[in-house]
């Protein structure tokens, strides 16, 4: 039992669980394909690669780390431009609510038709990146967006042409809602990941906070047409800086080389053997541009370099054998596993109260006695942004930091449930957020309270919000590496499903319950969920175990 995480029975390795700090004495690169493994010798002790690097110079994890990082860093600017589109009407209510002459859960409900058309674009992007690779998926994103865009801003006042662009316009954002944190696991080793992965989650949720902010004052020097044709510019001079410097981040390496995904006996079994029999045998040369049928090549010390040109192919092939179907279907048996409804809950319930609050903000602040205008509704999602940026530093900082201290704590081992403390803070700061708007957030109208102090609450919640999907993506990705592209998937279904079901009834609660009287509930089952963590930490090792047994893709014929 290790810092109170139990053991399962019987079992002497699971997937996950892997040597994080190597002994000095030991020899830190391999001498043969069995014994030995590769570490990080930068910092004051070595530390294991995990997963292990193979020994050909187009594994992603051979690139240099400032490649990897430059990679990160367009994706996620792309992800900005894409997930934008989400708020992008936040601060035009009113504006929207008059020209089409509709009311305000009409109005939310376009951001609603955005959320429905991500989640139900994911399920069949997933697949799609399991077989043949992320970089065609994100470079179709933002063909997407970039014509949504400019239908959404040719709309004029028809709102069914305008709700149709914004259902495709999600399609085009969900490549990076539903892949972005799976390239990170591509790219970065374990003990990497941490900062990372809270910045590319910053740019999936931050980004969005602060669209509200221009788009007001846009809106008000140059219409509310434009605010969907800057997306559209801006997209589409971006685009040549991801087709050319963002190649394909999935590879296919040897199976005993994925240590924090495999079983004891699965790293001490010879390479062929490890592979399993869909593997394809080793290449000594790599096919240049093979086609999408074929599978990607096993490379090694003597496989050629990639040309910078060959690396804009947009197939190098099949990373998997299994079929589009097969794949499909795949994500839907894991809500049998207690992890991935965990990680749904968590990520999934502050997004959507994330969205409810945007929606009685509206309804709060246009009407008397502020009457604001779609600038200061704008500028009420400063607060909102900062804490996003909050939340980016609090578990960038804490993420590896905290899982590095418990590992030396645990003598070396690295468990994923390391990654559940930041659960703490999200608690903490989350909670605040909630029951904070909840107290102040009605009382504005009375003048009890100024606007600040629910504006502020909001950040909280936002700060909490962005830690908590920083938690769970990282726990997901190190606990359930060859599961991470599902279970995102279903963790983004289940928050854009909540999100849309929230557009349809926050206004109705907000008038009936008034505020206090729907965001304290709300506050109080937020508290629940985070609770569920902790039997996740004690328990969430031997539910590793008891899924390695039984494998529920296996037992549903979809492994």
């Amino acid at each position: 039992m290790g810092l109170g995480i139990l053991e399962p029975k019987g079992v002497d390795h699971v997937p996950g669980t892997t040597r994080y700090f190597d002994d000095p004495n030991r020899p830190q690169v391999a001498t043969d394909e069995n014994t030995g493994l590769k570490c990080d010798t930068s910092g004051k002790e070595p530390i294991i690669l995990i997963p292990q690097p193979s020994d050909d110079p187009n594994d992603p994890l051979n690139w240099p780390l400032w490649k990897r990082d430059l990679i990160t860093f367009n994706l996620c600017f792309a992800a900005i431009l894409a997930t934008a589109l989400g708020p992008i009407l936040a601060a035009n209510t009113l504006t929207i609510a008059g020209l089409f002459a509709k009311d305000i859960t009409q109005v939310a409900l376009l951001t609603g038709y955005f959320l429905l058309g991500g989640g139900a674009a994911a399920i069949f992007f997933v697949p799609s990146g399991r077989i043949w690779g992320k970089r065609h998926l994100f470079l179709l994103g933002l063909v997407i967006c970039i014509f949504s865009s400019a239908w959404a801003g040719g709309a004029g006042t028809n709102y069914k042409s305008l709700a149709a662009a914004r259902t495709i316009q999600g399609v085009g954002a969900a490549p990076y809602e539903s892949l972005l944190n799976a390239a990170v696991g591509d790219l970065y080793h374990v003990h990497q990941r941490g900062l990372r992965m809270a910045f590319t989650n910053l740019a999936v949720f931050g980004g969005a906070f602060f669209t509200p902010i221009l788009v007001g004052l846009i809106t008000r020097e140059m219409g509310w047409p434009w605010t969907f044709y800057l997306v559209t510019i801006f997209t589409a001079v971006f685009f040549p800086l991801v087709f050319f410097f963002c190649p394909e981040t999935a590879y296919r390496r040897e199976a005993h080389l994925n240590t924090d995904s495999v079983t004891e006996e699965t790293m001490l079994r010879p390479p062929d053997e490890a592979n399993g029999t869909h593997e394809v045998k080793r290449q000594a040369g790599f096919v240049a541009f093979p086609s999408s049928g074929a599978a990607q090549p096993i490379g090694n010390a003597s496989t050629p370099k990639k040309s910078f040109w060959e690396s804009l192919s947009l197939f190098d092939g099949r990373k998997t054998d299994d079929r589009y179907w097969v794949l499909l279907l795949r994500p839907f048996p894991l809500l049998a596993n207690p992890a991935f409804v965990w990680g749904c809950l968590i990520q999934g319930t502050m997004i959507g109260w994330t969205v409810f609050i945007g929606v009685i903000v509206a309804a709060l602040f246009i009407g008397p006695p502020y009457l604001w205008t779609e600038v200061e509704a704008g500028y009420a999602y400063t607060g909102a942004f900062v804490g996003a940026v909050a939340g980016f530093i609090i578990s960038g900082l804490l993420a590896d930091t905290s899982a590095k201290w418990l590992t030396r704590r645990n003598n070396g081992i690295y468990e994923p449930e390391f990654r559940l403390v930041l659960i703490i803070p999200m608690l903490i700061i989350g909670g605040i957020g909630l029951y904070g708007f909840g107290l102040t957030a009605g009382r504005v109208i009375s003048r009890e309270f100024t606007y600040m102090p629910p504006l502020v609450f909001f950040a909280f919640e936002v700060a909490g919000m962005v830690i908590g999907a920083v938690a769970s993506s990282l726990y997901i990705v190190d606990a359930y590496r060859d599961l991470t592209i599902e279970g995102f998937t279903i963790m983004i279904i289940f928050k854009n499903l909540l999100s849309f079901g929230l557009t349809f009834k926050a206004y109705d609660w907000f008038v009936k319950a008034e505020v206090e009287g729907t965001m304290i509930p709300i506050a109080s089952v937020q508290v629940g969920i985070c609770m569920l963590t902790v039997p996740m930490y004690i328990f969430g090792k031997r539910v590793r175990a008891f899924y390695q047994r039984h494998d529920l893709l296996a037992m549903t014929g979809l492994r």
